[in-house]
This record gives structure tokens, sequence and C-alpha cells, in this order.
């Protein structure tokens, strides 16, 4: 994984043409997928003592979360500073690093060499993905086509029930669904799934008003939300520390409800001070560190041994969905009420897409006189605050609703366990 992850930012960082940094993205998406499970699998069979391996995976889920908070950090500061290649070929001297320690430090374990990739698998896996978020985006596109949006909605359902059946008829699945029967391992799946959409949700609708509304560059916009990694680096420790004494399930719920404040918070000062906007932020990042930790855990020590590889491939499943989904079902839903809120102001000529998106609507002001600029500025920026609420409104909701279930189940697996049987 490492290997193709350099080789990849390498070529990314020199591509002559688009279509080679296209594929070069893909390597890199293709390298990460390696080893982000490894990293998860590597720390199941080392660690067997429980404190040990809940602080162990509180590390690694700290770490996971901050690096995801620097990056954009990171790279603006190199875009300021360098050429667009450089956000890439700062991963070279990691990488290099990581694997000089990885053959010195990392215990080798073998895996079950009868095991083949399953590539018919990741082909339905893939169009049932790529065809439902399509459709997603097409049907909230202002001039998006219905039936195609039905078309790609229907391929992906129909790819994803096929994959799902494979699965289950397969002596060797791709994902084994059969760990989905453990209930904290359901749990931790959803609380992944359902952090990372509210984290990539969040931080794209909160970078893009940062940078268009309030007129920031991006290395500002990064370090505006640096208190979602700090904290999350600070929260993912503590947890892992205490998970010995703490039902997980419990930590999960709270870790959800205290993500939905901090964004609720967020919510009702993001037109006032920035105080305020930071210690929301600060909360999300702390309740999303504090429930990747946890279900982290749930995924890793409620699977068996022998399959920790499997069970840590599901996990990097559940963030990759939820990344990919949050940023593309907030984006779409946000450009929604954008297009219906945005009323052009009588008088000013300019092209009907102005409609589609806020940067479109500034780009069309640049060749206004500057009263009309004024005026469609304004107009846009009253939209795209209004889609702002709605959208981190449903963000709020929709995570105090998932704390509130994984609340309740919670408490049927305590009832279970106090009857001998967990369900």
């Amino acid at each position: 994984g490492l290997l193709v992850f350099s080789v990849a930012s390498l070529t990314a960082a020199f591509s002559p043409v688009p279509a080679v940094l296209v594929m070069s993205r893909i390597l890199l998406a293709v390298g990460a997928s390696m080893m982000m499970p490894a990293t998860l699998s590597i720390i199941r069979v080392t660690f067997t003592n429980e404190r040990e391996l809940a602080l162990a995976i509180g590390i690694w889920g700290s770490i996971a979360s901050g690096g995801a908070g620097l990056g954009p950090i990171v790279g603006g500061l190199l875009l300021q500073h360098f050429w667009w290649g450089s956000v890439f070929l700062i991963n070279l001297p990691i990488a290099i690093l990581a694997f000089v320690f990885a053959l010195k430090m990392i215990p080798k374990h073998q895996g079950d060499a009868s095991k083949k990739w399953d590539f018919t698998s990741s082909i339905q896996i893939m169009i049932a993905m790529v065809g439902i978020i399509y459709s997603i985006k097409e049907f909230t596109r202002r001039e998006g086509s219905l039936t195609l949006a039905s078309i790609a909605a229907i391929i992906g359902v129909l790819s994803l029930i096929i994959f799902i059946r494979r699965q289950n008829n397969s002596t060797n699945p791709l994902l084994d669904l059969s760990l989905f029967k453990i209930p904290r391992f359901s749990t931790g799946f959803i609380t992944a799934l359902v952090g990372l959409f509210a984290q990539m949700g969040v931080q794209y609708m909160v970078t893009q008003r940062l940078q268009l509304v309030e007129g920031m560059s991006p290395l500002q916009a990064g370090l505006f939300t640096l208190s979602i990694p700090v904290a999350a680096l600070i929260a993912g420790p503590i947890v892992g520390s205490i998970m010995h004494r703490v039902d997980v399930v419990y930590i999960k719920s709270l870790s959800l409800l205290i993500a939905g404040l901090g964004i609720g918070i967020y919510l009702m000062q993001f037109n006032a001070g920035f105080t305020g906007q930071i210690l929301g932020l600060a909360l999300l990042g702390a309740g999303l560190g504090a429930g990747m930790t946890a279900a982290s855990h749930s995924i890793m020590s409620y699977a068996p041994p022998h399959k920790a590889g499997m069970a840590a491939s599901i996990e990097e499943v559940g963030y990759e969905l939820g990344g990919a989904s949050g940023i593309a079902i907030i984006g779409s839903m946000s450009t929604l009420v954008y297009t219906l809120a945005m009323r052009i102001p009588e008088g000013i000529n300019v092209p009907a897409n102005v409609k589609d998106s806020l940067d479109e609507a500034l780009l069309a002001a640049e060749s206004l006189p500057t009263e009309s600029a004024e005026s469609l500025k304004l107009a846009a920026f009253a939209a795209f605050d209004q889609s702002f609420f709605v959208v981190i409104a449903g963000l709020t909701l929709f995570l105090l609703v998932a704390a509130l279930i994984m609340s309740w189940v919670a408490l049927r697996l305590k009832r279970s366990k106090r009857n001998g049987v967990e369900t």
C-alpha cells in the first residue's frame, strides 16, 4: 500500500496532462485503501490486552481524525508558497519513513494465502456507489434530467442488491456480511459511517462559507477549522483509556450527541462572533473523535481475531462511504436549496447559471457595474446563507436522531446481556 501510494503521489505531482492526474488519484485511493485496513489489523493482532488494545485504537483514531483535518491546512500552506504538485509530493518523505519503520517494527503475521480478490464484487459495489451518488447529484441539479437520475438510481440499487446476494452466497466474499450479525460490530460500522458523513458535510459547507462569504483564503479557512482535528486528537486517547469501564455503545451514543450539540452551537453562532463558532466546531471534533475511537474498538474487538483484516476492511468501507456520501449528498442538497432561494435582482442581466452556485454568481458580478454587482452579491450571499442554515440544521437533527437511536440500542443490548442473550 505504501509503495502504490508513493508511486501515485510522484506521478500525480508531475502529471503532464489531466488524464494522468486522474489516474494517479485513482492509484492514490487504491494505495490508501490497502494501508488503512492493514493498520487496524496490525493493532488487533499485536495488542492482546483489552486495555492496551482500547488505548491503541484510541491513538489510531485520533491520528486518523487529526490527519484528515490537518490535510487541508497543510495543502493550503503549500499552495501559497509552491506549485500545485507539492500537495502530492509531500506524501513521499512521510511514506518512505513509514515504510522503513514498518519493516523494522511491525511483527510479521501470515494471512490466509488461499483467499483471492473477488474482482467481480469490486465492480458491482463500485457501480452501485457511482450510480446512487450520481442519481442524487443529477436529481438536485437545476437542469438535471429526472430520466437520467432515475436510470442511475435503478442501476445503483440493482447493483447493490446483486452485490449483497453475491457476498451472502460466496465462500470467499469480498466483504463478510455475516459480521453484521454481531450487534456491537454493526453499531460500530454505523457510527463510523454517520460520523464521517457529518464531518465531511460540515467541513465542506463551513470551508465554502469561510472562503466565499467571509473572504478567507484556503489556508485561513483551514486554520479556522483547526479546532475539529485538535479536539479529535485529544478525545480519542481519553476515550480509549476509559473504554474498559464504560459500555462502548453508550460512548458511541454520547459522542454523536456531543457532535450534534456542537453543530447546533455553530449554527446559532455562524452569523455572530467567531468564538462561539470555534467552540461549536471543537465540540463537533471531540464528539467525532470519541465516536471514531468507539466505533473502531467495537468493530475490531467484537469481530473474531481471524477476521481482523475483514473487519478492518469493512470499517474502511464505512469511512469511505460516509465521507463520499457526505460530500455528495450535503453538496447536492446545498445546491438545491441555493437554487430555490436565489432571486436575481430586477434589472440585472446575468446568465441563468448564477442560480447554480455562489461561485457562478460572484464570477458574474465581476463583469457588472459596481451597484449591480453589489446587489447580485447580496442576493447570492442571502441565498447561500439560507442554504447553509437548512443543511447544517438538517445535519444537527440527523446526529441527534442517530444518538437517540444508539441510546435505544444500548438499552436493548444491556437488557439482552442481563438475560444472557445479546440480540
